[in-house]
């Protein structure tokens, strides 16, 4: 048996928030600690801190801003090269890497392997939304186990639209069809290994409640978004029947089918 095979699973936590506080992160590091494991941090947009094929589980953060701010920047142009690496190595091995992209992400990874148009919202997404489920989204691993449609937390400026070959589309925003706007994408993989959604399944229900209430946050989202959003949303976190579905499934699914990728049935997964 080969040392490579005794080696732990290595998960990297790539942070494009740009310093901005947030809660997205402090999930995320939540969940890998549930499940055993600790991440090496990359600081993509403030310090262009970009990590190579070295590790076996990549999470990729949301973050503020256009996907569009980093064009010509030396850390968007880091970042691409490892989505191609990432993609490239896959192709060419049995033992996969698996990579999450979530919201800022997702929109750039659409970006970059040009599988849809990324364009500004009319108006922004804010709230604990529904999410529907295509036949494939039905079907995947990640999703099967959720109801449709079913709650997830978005937020966002900007939307992921006509989705082009070779991405699954998995789900889109709420479905209208009385409504003649086109709808959302806001889950789509881009192959076995790869995946991407512009909501966030990392969201903690509790802990963004506690986020939500403080008085300044509370002040600026009933500011920006009105009182009935803000109590709307207030009453969605508290109700389990919205997002604690989500964030106790998603997540956890995701991690074991990357684990099944990045470590063959030949090979065992070494301690954590």
């Amino acid at each position: 048996m080969s040392a490579d095979s005794q080696a732990p699973v290595r998960v990297a936590l790539l942070d494009l928030y740009k310093g901005t506080p947030n809660q997205g992160i402090r999930c995320i590091r939540q969940h890998l600690k549930s499940a055993g494991f600790t991440a090496t941090e990359f600081d993509i947009r403030g310090k262009m801190d970009v990590p190579g094929t070295e590790f076996d589980i990549y999470i990729s953060s949301g973050g503020p801003g256009s996907p569009f701010d980093g064009e010509g920047e030396a850390w968007e142009a880091a970042y691409f090269d490892l989505l191609d690496s990432v993609r490239e190595h896959n192709l060419r091995h049995e033992r996969k890497k698996a990579f999450l992209a979530i919201c800022h992400s997702f929109q750039l990874m659409a970006r970059h392997f040009g599988l849809a148009d990324v364009e500004p919202r009319k108006s922004g997404s804010f709230g604990i939304l529904p999410v529907h489920l295509t036949d494939e989204g039905v079907a995947d691993p990640l999703f099967s186990a959720l109801p449709d449609p079913f709650w997830a937390a978005d937020f966002r400026e900007w939307q992921v639209l006509r989705p082009r070959d070779p991405a699954t589309v998995l789900a889109i925003e709420k479905d209208r069809p009385h409504v003649p706007l086109e709808r959302a994408v806001m889950a789509m993989r881009v192959s076995d290994e790869i995946v991407g959604t512009q909501f966030h399944p990392e969201a903690d229900p509790d802990g963004m409640l506690v986020h939500f209430t403080q008085p300044a946050q509370k002040a600026g989202i009933v500011d920006k978004h009105g009182a009935d959003k803000y109590a709307d949303t207030i009453s969605r976190l508290r109700d389990p029947d919205y997002l604690a579905r989500t964030h106790d499934t998603f997540f956890p699914r995701f991690m074991a089918q990357a684990l099944a990728q990045v470590r063959p049935v030949s090979e065992p997964i070494a301690d954590r």
